[in-house]
């Protein structure tokens, strides 16, 4: 995580420009809202054994260790950090490049891995930050990211995966002053080739050993797909704001690609209600190694990394094995949490839809993300523009399983279609709590 800009949030290349960009196809310069929806995978995600995530770091701790307890941009250890990570990639299959700028004096280096196949016209692409701070050994910040980006990368070998769009990752140096690396390969990738990219992640922090759960919002679709994941697990997730627009999404995001991507905490300190959500300690940062030269392989949590790095895995395949035209429909969508009473009052998510002529369909399609602990609990209606409401699901005590994450289907064909439409949810007994995720319309 990049250092603070602020109180609160304390060029060569190798090679021709032409040629570079020919080896590393790139971003789109639309309007972040303009992504596609996730499509549905077809291949099933794996699960990321986090003792391979580990012993990627226990390497990474070493290669400080060996030299001057760092992994800085400029210093030998951050050299040795992208030789082991591109010796990983080559013998598992990817083509990769190393890109060269210069920063503070001192020669930098990104990395960058594809994977054979897949549209090149649209690029899944997942990045972290290679470098360290001086200070330290950089193990959670940013080793964590770094290794778990590898072992999807790894994975997709071993799996053979054969996905319908094009497979990218990058590490990225100099991210500690100021996201260098990361804004040295936007900008000397032609508009042509960012306009390829259909979605950056980003994984910076990922195994806080006091740890959060934490989703960019940048962008909604990517923010769902992760979302999801966590809901299918019962975890609940919250907004990054932390480290907003800090890492290497930003000039990813300021080139007009789609960026999402995770974050397990930083210096900030965990609340009560987080520790009541998430366990670890209250009153104490997400990371107290923060920058420090205590970020050392044992400042990591192992459940944070393994559910996050399932998480990246989880994405890569959910956005790179559908296909490559986007969905039918016009999608409207509401990601922001609302917080469902036991046992009390109904409460509304809304969504606004414009620019639909005449009625909606006879098969509105409503997905709906709903983390609780107890789904049987819930009444779902939806309620059109005029008021008029459409029940999805009703109560019932034999439906004892956690979570609503489906996409439920109402004859609105009444209905106009413009206007402001409503999810409505009650919690009709007691004893179990939760919130709406996200939820959504496709005309």
């Amino acid at each position: 995580m990049s250092t603070r800009l602020t109180l609160r949030h304390a060029l060569t290349a190798i090679g021709a420009v032409t040629a570079l960009s020919a080896a590393l196809i790139s971003a789109s310069p639309a309007a972040t809202a303009a992504a596609p929806a996730a499509p549905a995978p077809t291949v099933a995600a794996p699960d990321i054994p986090v003792a391979n995530v580990k012993a990627h770091l226990t390497q990474l701790q070493s290669i400080a260790t060996a030299n001057s307890g760092n992994r800085a941009h400029g210093r030998p250890g951050y050299k040795a950090s992208l030789d082991y990570v591109k010796g990983k990639l080559d013998a598992a299959g990817y083509t990769t490049t190393i890109q060269q700028f210069t920063s503070s004096g001192a020669t930098g280096y990104n990395l960058i891995a594809d994977w054979p196949g897949g549209d090149a016209n649209h690029v899944v692409m997942s990045g972290a930050h290679l470098d360290s701070v001086t200070a330290g050994p950089g193990i959670n910040d940013n080793g964590s990211g770094t290794a778990g980006t590898l072992e999807v990368a790894l994975a997709v070998s071993r799996a053979g995966l054969q996905p319908t769009k094009h497979l990218r990752f990058g590490w990225f140096g100099a991210e500690e002053l100021g996201m260098i690396g990361s804004k040295y390969y936007v900008n000397n990738l032609p508009a042509a080739d960012r306009s390829k990219i259909d979605a950056y992640l980003n994984f910076d922090m990922i195994g806080s050993p006091n740890p959060g759960y934490f989703v960019y919002d940048d962008n909604a679709p990517l923010e769902t797909v992760f979302k999801d994941f966590f809901a299918s697990k019962g975890i609940p997730t919250e907004i990054e704001t932390e480290g907003d627009g800090r890492s290497d999404h930003a000039p990813f995001k300021s080139a007009g690609v789609p960026v999402g991507g995770l974050f397990s905490g930083a210096d900030y300190i965990k609340t009560a209600a987080q520790a009541q959500k998430w366990g670890g300690t209250s009153g104490q940062a997400f990371d107290a190694c923060y920058h420090r030269s205590c970020d050392t392989s044992a400042n990591l949590n192992d459940s944070a990394l393994d559910n996050n790095s399932d998480a990246i895995a989880y994405a890569v395949w959910n956005l790179s094995t559908g296909t490559t035209t986007p969905p039918t429909g016009t999608v409207f969508e509401n990601t922001t949490d609302v917080a469902i009473p036991d046992a009390g009052a109904a409460v509304t998510s809304s969504v606004t839809v414009s620019g639909i002529a005449g009625n909606a369909p006879s098969a509105l399609q409503v997905g709906v993300n709903i983390v609780h602990t107890y789904r049987g609990d819930l009444v779902i209606d939806l309620v059109a523009p005029d008021g008029s409401t459409y029940r999805l699901k009703n109560s019932s005590g034999s439906d004892s399983a956690d979570n609503v994450v489906t996409t439920y289907t109402a004859n609105a064909s009444s209905e106009v279609a413009n206007g402001v439409w409503k999810l409505k949810v009650q919690d009709v007994a007691r004893a179990d709590t939760g919130y709406i995720n996200s939820w959504k319309l496709t005309f």
